[in-house]
């Protein structure tokens, strides 16, 4: 069907990833997956590969293997010869580290701290694995990526509005492999922000000032979300000059903010609120509608029609507030179906469809006699 046409290019992405990881079995079962929602060539393509592949490799297993006395000599001195002696450039321990953040499965695990960490923990891991993994110390294989991973896993649990959101939508584990190819609306807006904004050396020489390879001292500054290369000896005319420029720039700006602090001034309390507080202690009921509303000790209602005006205004607002929350609680509701159709949990699926949606509720509710 048309409408299973994006989940099923989502899975052929994840099976690129895992035939690119050389874990061809699993590429196979998202292909299959793939074309039970929607039948593509290219599902069918890479399924004729693998399988091709598969039994390629089943055939040259099966043929005898036939060695000389003199090979059969040869390869037992190979066995022999110790494995470490072959290569030195890196130890067990270094090798071991590389391999263990391979198969991790989210941030917090690639920097071997709880979910509960603070900001203090994550750097102080980072800064340790960092000097174990940089690509200059370490030359076992996968040690660039191990350290790329590293890089990246700190620039975003460091990051508040970034880790926030990775809690709440970056922590299954096939989400870590197919982020960036993601397709469905429902998480783009959350996958684009799972990337280090530097790169992991840029990140390295932020933390010890300078990398082992480079003897250039940098500061970094962040800018818009950002961190960018900032150079504190750059005192030159034009840098000047471009700062008057971007100070005359903002002037407006600065206007117009001195101009709506002093506006706020002159402007009085609205004589209503939706929700109690100090100010507005005492409780109301709308005729119509009965929507409960607040006001000040000193209020007076108005025997001259105002009060019908005031309630109805009291009364609109509050039916777009519960067709706001209703929107919100809907996406929320949709999205959890939607991962949990993804994930293949029954029981997830369940428990994502019977969500109330309270608001959506009172709204139809008040809009039969609105």
């Amino acid at each position: 069907m048309e409408v299973n046409k994006d989940e099923a290019l989502r899975c052929i992405d994840i099976a690129e990833q895992y035939i690119g990881d050389g874990n061809p079995e699993k590429a196979l079962k998202f292909l299959v997956k793939a074309e039970k929602l929607y039948s593509t060539s290219k599902a069918q393509k890479l399924m004729e590969n693998i399988r091709s592949n598969r039994s390629t490799d089943q055939n040259n297993m099966s043929e005898p293997r036939r060695r000389t006395t003199s090979s059969s000599k040869e390869n037992t001195r190979r066995r022999e010869t110790p494995e470490s002696s072959t290569n030195t450039e890196y130890s067990v321990e270094q090798l071991k580290q590389v391999q263990r953040i391979k198969k991790c499965k989210d941030y917090y695990e690639i920097l071997n701290v709880t979910k509960e960490a603070t900001d203090t923990e994550i750097k102080k891991s980072y800064k340790k694995l960092a000097l174990q993994l940089h690509p200059d110390k370490n030359k076992a294989p996968g040690a660039s990526e191990a350290f790329k991973a590293i890089g990246n896993a700190v620039a975003i649990l460091t990051d508040v509005e970034k880790r926030k959101q990775y809690d709440l939508y970056g922590n299954n584990d096939e989400k870590m492999s197919f982020q960036r190819h993601h397709h469905n609306h429902h998480y783009q807006e959350y996958t684009r922000g799972f990337e280090a904004d530097m790169t992991a050396e840029e990140l390295f020489n932020m933390f010890f000032g300078t990398g082992f390879s480079t003897h250039q001292s940098n500061v970094f500054m962040r800018r818009n979300g950002r961190w960018h290369r900032n150079n504190d000896e750059d005192t030159s005319p034009q840098s000047q000059h471009n700062g008057a420029a971007v100070f005359i720039q903002l002037l407006p700006i600065l206007l117009l903010i001195v101009l709506s602090m002093l506006s706020s001034l002159f402007i009085s309390d609205p004589v209503f609120s939706l929700s109690p507080s100090s100010k507005y202690p005492i409780t109301r009921h709308t005729t119509r509608l009965n929507v409960p509303y607040y006001v000040k000790e000193n209020f007076r209602p108005d025997p001259h029609g105002g009060m019908t005006r005031l309630e109805a205004n009291i009364e609109e607002e509050y039916v777009n507030n519960l067709r706001h929350n209703c929107y919100k609680e809907r996406n929320h509701k949709d999205a959890m179906i939607w991962r949990a159709q993804t994930m293949g949990d029954n029981d997830l699926i369940a428990k994502a469809k019977n969500v109330r949606t309270p608001s959506c509720e009172e709204f139809i509710k008040i809009a039969k006699v609105y």
